[in-house]
């Protein structure tokens, strides 16, 4: 008989949920700088602030440590959880757990934040089960084709001309002019915004550029590639059966390719990529992917010292929007206002701080109840039962 409930505490894997903290934490030290306004200033604006000699040396190693590499922990994870689900339930349940993501994403994405992920992950896993019917190595090459596609999309724009993102390019700034946001107000807009009027003014055209850069950045085959290789992770249960891998010299030999290759790529990130599109898009994929397995092999060898992450990654979604609820409250014009004027290695300490903060209050919020509070709506959507969430006296 299907087992039609979630995951219990029993039966989670405290590696997945470790991980899943651990990619959290990179994925707040990314986003920062975009909550804080600091991307969206200029070269001179930048390098007029007190800290700019550090923010070149912090943002060089954002680009060699986090870039890309926490996003990509974090849809290998994703894949591994789409396993789990659909060994047990059927696919009609996991897609309307899909759908339910996607309203969540785009609530997401059109209220509180125009950086969301969740609704291309939420696209992303309904294609999954298109491809589940395949044998496992010829979905292993589907899911490498998929996330060295992109390389092959670039040449096509740099070296033909075929610009795949323009149209969504020309709709972001039609509708960007339309609510009265231009190129020389875009950095201080959300800074200044003294109503949600004004803010929910930059989201909608926000909206509009998140398109563009999903198109532009090919992210959709990218995460339905790391989905594949996340996904037959999951189907033969790798997580739960590391003594069978010789993971001191996988993770040698897979930081000894990423991180010579992250050097390179994030030398091309920083300087405006002076060896072209093409080249820059190949270093992006011989570096992340690499680096990304290096930290989970890493993360591995580590466990016993990484389970204090366990309890943030259990509330993966509750804390990833509460992440961007703290952004907001921090620095657009309805809260401190603090956007534009913090330098780039007081914003990736301020995303340090806010994720500890953060493991403390996953913990006291687990010792009381068994779900995050969006995971627990999540689910009771899902499964369409309700989930007592109160933890008993006799569980603790």
């Amino acid at each position: 008989m299907t087992n039609q409930g979630p995951t219990t505490a029993k039966e989670r894997y405290v590696i997945l949920d470790a991980l899943r903290g651990f990619a959290l934490l990179g994925i707040a030290l990314a986003n920062y700088p975009e909550f804080a306004l600091w991307t969206f200033l200029s070269d001179e604006e930048q390098q007029a602030m007190p800290t700019a000699a550090v923010d070149s040396v912090v943002r060089y190693l954002q680009y060699l440590f986090v870039d890309g590499k926490f996003y990509t922990i974090f849809s290998l994870l994703f894949g591994v959880g789409f396993s789990l689900i659909l060994s047990r339930h059927p696919v009609s349940l996991f897609m309307r757990r899909m759908l339910i993501l996607a309203a969540i994403g785009f609530c997401h994405l059109l209220f509180i934040w125009s950086g969301d992920i969740l609704l291309l992950y939420a696209v992303g896993g309904m294609l999954l089960p298109l491809f589940m019917r395949l044998k496992d190595k010829v979905l292993l090459c589907v899911a490498v084709l998929l996330i060295v596609l992109p390389v092959g999309l670039d040449a096509l724009t740099e070296f033909a001309g075929v610009d795949f993102a323009a149209p969504f390019y020309d709709a972001w700034w039609a509708e960007a002019s339309r609510q009265g946001i231009t190129e020389a107000n875009f950095a201080s807009w959300l800074r200044d915004a003294d109503s949600y009027g004004q803010m929910f003014a930059f989201l909608m055209q926000g909206a509009y550029e998140r398109l563009w850069e999903f198109v532009g950045g090919h992210r959709l085959p990218k995460v339905v590639g790391l989905f594949m290789m996340g996904y037959l992770a999951g189907k033969h249960r790798l997580f739960a059966r590391l003594d069978e891998w010789p993971l001191t010299k996988l993770c040698l030999a897979l930081w000894a390719v990423g991180l010579p290759t992250s050097m390179l790529y994030a030398w091309s990130a920083t300087q405006g990529h002076p060896w072209g599109l093409t080249i820059h898009s190949l270093l992006y994929a011989v570096s992340v992917i690499p680096l990304a397995f290096g930290y989970i092999t890493s993360f591995c060898l580590l466990l016993h010292q990484m389970r204090w992450l366990a309890a943030p990654g259990r509330m993966a979604l509750t804390n990833y929007i509460s992440q961007s609820l703290i952004g907001v409250l921090l620095f657009y014009g309805l809260g401190l206002g603090l956007g534009t004027s913090v330098g780039l290695i007081y914003i990736e300490l301020t995303a340090l701080l806010v994720f500890a903060l953060q493991i403390l209050a996953s913990r006291c919020w687990l010792s009381h109840f068994r779900f995050g509070p969006l995971e627990w709506i999540w689910r009771m959507l899902t499964y369409q039962r309700y989930f007592p969430l109160k933890t008993e006296k006799t569980e603790a």
